[in-house]
């Protein structure tokens, strides 16, 4: 596939991103080089080759989740600064 400025333009566009002329230049070259090498790798005999799923060998571990009353309530509340009867105060964070 042949890059040129208006592909350049037309990805710029989709991006919503505003490129000068030298800017477009460096992109059509660099868009390029990227096409020529996946068009080498492209090239490469990969029969028998098993597809790469990870980067690493390495399993995540996860717990399962179990509900745990670590605090009750009334300790949760001791160190509060504002707080009602059952509940933390917290400052609003939404603004209209």
């Amino acid at each position: 596939m042949k890059i040129d400025k208006e592909t350049v333009e037309k990805i710029a566009h989709l991006a919503r991103l505003e490129l000068t002329e030298k800017e477009k230049e460096k992109s059509i070259e660099e868009l390029s080089e990227i096409l020529d090498f996946m068009a080498k790798l492209n090239e490469l005999d990969t029969t028998g080759v098993e597809p790469l799923i990870y980067m690493n060998q390495a399993v995540n571990v996860l717990r399962a989740d179990e509900v745990k009353q670590e605090m009750t309530r009334e300790e949760a509340l001791l160190n509060a600064p504002l707080k009602n009867e059952e509940y933390i105060k917290v400052a609003k964070v939404i603004q209209k």
